[in-house]
């Protein structure tokens, strides 16, 4: 159940196609309606996990903040190390295996459904979506984070915690850890060759 509960969430961070920032008022019903889309999507027939995986990214990634998420996950201290061409490489390469994960998994999906709950504030000004994923007789909390994008009223998704975890400061720990011994082109080497899970 947790690992289709994290490929269900990492389906929605995987193409990288312009950001359509939400307003404040839209954050609800917006994600409801997106939600409500990709489980849809889902619980058809007849359709390779490929296909599933390229309608619910047109659905959902647009409200995603991949260069933010990107430079989290990497760390501020690494980032301001590296060129903007490096930094290109990595968002892509960072999105492309979140996409290769997404595709692998999609089988674990059993008719769990999604229960949205509220908008809530969140940490420095922020604010977070309240979701909780329903399973056979298990219910987890699944909270989508988002900030104002250039102070305009205008929201993005920045990280998601699942139970309690940050997708995002996962991968901050693992790559943090990677980069103890390797240098960020051997990072970025591996990454784009798949051996980070």
């Amino acid at each position: 159940m947790k690992r289709f509960l994290t490929t269900l969430i990492l389906g929605t961070m995987l193409i990288t196609i312009p950001s359509m920032a939400l307003k404040q008022n839209e954050i609800q019903p917006k994600m409801q309606e997106k939600i409500n889309s990709a489980i849809l999507i889902l619980d058809s027939k007849g359709a390779t996990k490929e296909q599933k995986a390229r309608k619910i990214f047109a659905i959902l990634d647009e409200v995603f903040d991949y260069p933010t998420m990107a430079r989290i996950a990497l760390g501020k201290g690494q980032w301001d190390k590296i060129t903007q061409t490096q930094r290109d490489d990595f968002i892509k390469a960072f999105e492309m295996k979140l996409k290769q994960s997404y595709v692998e998994k999609l089988e674990l999906y059993d008719n769990q459904k999604v229960s949205i709950i509220k908008v809530a504030p969140h940490q420095n000004g922020r604010l977070q979506l309240q979701t909780q994923l329903i399973g056979k007789g298990e219910i987890y909390p699944v909270n989508y984070n988002f900030h104002d994008r250039g102070r305009k009223n205008n929201w993005l998704i920045y990280d998601v915690d699942i139970s309690g975890v940050s997708i995002i400061q996962t991968y901050r720990q693992q790559f943090a850890g990677l980069l103890k011994t390797k240098s960020f082109d051997e990072l970025l080497r591996e990454l784009k060759q798949g051996n980070i899970k």
